[in-house]
């Protein structure tokens, strides 16, 4: 672990909790604005309230008077279904507001977490300015149970989801990633995990890349990882991944897609990373101190098409690159995924054969 890390503190993620105190924490998050109602839940708790009253209450009273008025005139079937009913909605009301406490318990907890380790839970944040792929894609973007602060570089861990389409052909898409702030912009690589592919070996990354960018390695690098850097840039990406700091990759992040873009490291995953689990985060923590102690390594490359022209034609000076990154090794170029485009066939398909049959088939 790199000197100044703080030592991993898993207790407050299990440890039992003071109900107060976490009635406390909620309304103090409440009066600075950084609790995020879910208006959803809240139209659903006023749906069941509204329902209760205009159905179940009145005809509970009816019920009552028509028993203690001594008439016999009651459908036990009526009864069942009025009884069914008011259990049916108090046993949603209660998992409801049930759900809402076990939410603010999280964050509860969470919060401590991070203080305990050196670091800042800061709840929701919509459109997280990073560069990532992930970052760029759909809408209604959102990072949630958001962890950052510096360990000593600056590190973030969060789930992440974001959106495509609209209306019934609309998707929700999970991720969660860990970024860390590397010393100086590198040039634009991708590590695709072989072990998270989908069917038949395709990447399940959002985007994808030209083969012609498909860099192999030696020894079993490539059983773990498919790894992608702009064209012109090979020989930097075997400067920058070393056997050694390939070992770091393959043994702590085999798991996990990686991406390197300007003066970032992203890891990405597609199951919460930002959990009440203590394993996950001793993981996750073990993981990014073994690739910070290899990428510190990285502060000293400089992209070679940025030089400096020598000073004086007579007596030129050494002068060495800027950081920075060239133009042509920013971005990766992308293609279409023909595993995306024969889903969205289907999808088109379906929805055609749907109409017809409902326009002549009726």
């Amino acid at each position: 672990m790199a000197s100044g890390t703080p030592r991993f503190d898993p207790g407050p993620l299990t440890e039992p909790v003071d109900r107060a105190e976490v009635r406390a924490f909620t309304a103090d998050l409440r009066r600075r604005g950084a609790m995020r109602g879910r208006l959803g839940t809240i139209l659903l708790l006023a749906g069941l309230g509204a329902l209760g009253v205009i159905f179940a209450i009145p005809a509970l009273l009816g019920l009552i008077y028509t028993l203690v008025s001594g008439r016999n005139t009651v459908n036990p079937v009526s009864i069942f279904f009025l009884l069914f009913l008011i259990a049916a909605i108090v046993l949603i009301v209660v998992v409801i507001v049930r759900s809402f406490a076990n939410r603010a318990e999280r964050h509860f907890r969470l919060d401590r977490f991070a203080r305990a380790n050196g670091l800042q839970w800061r709840g929701d944040v919509d459109e997280p300015r990073l560069p990532g792929m992930i970052f760029s894609q759909g809408h209604s973007r959102e990072a949630s149970d958001v962890v950052s602060g510096h360990r000593p570089r600056f590190l973030e861990v969060a789930n992440y989801r974001y959106k495509t389409g609209s209306g019934k052909s609309e998707t929700t898409h999970k991720w969660a990633y860990v970024a860390i702030r590397l010393d100086t912009p590198l040039p634009h690589i991708v590590l695709d995990a072989v072990g998270n592919n989908g069917l038949f070996g395709a990447s399940n990354l959002p985007i994808t890349f030209t083969d012609d960018q498909r860099l192999r390695l030696e020894g079993d690098f490539d059983q773990y990882f498919a790894l992608y850097c702009p064209a012109g840039y090979e020989r930097d990406a075997l400067y920058l991944f070393t056997p050694d700091v390939m070992a770091r990759f393959v043994d702590n992040a085999a798991a996990l897609d990686v991406e390197i873009v300007d003066d970032w490291l992203f890891l990405y995953a597609r199951r919460d990373l930002s959990t009440l689990d203590p394993r996950t985060w001793e993981w996750l923590f073990t993981t990014v101190a073994a690739l910070e102690e290899k990428a510190a390594q990285w502060a000293r490359w400089r992209d070679e098409r940025l030089a400096a022209p020598a000073a004086s034609s007579v007596m030129p000076l050494l002068v060495p690159p800027p950081a920075g990154v060239a133009s042509g090794g920013r971005r990766l170029k992308t293609r279409f995924s023909w595993v995306t485009v024969a889903i969205g066939v289907i999808i088109v398909g379906y929805w055609i054969v749907s109409i017809v049959s409902d326009v002549f088939f009726r």
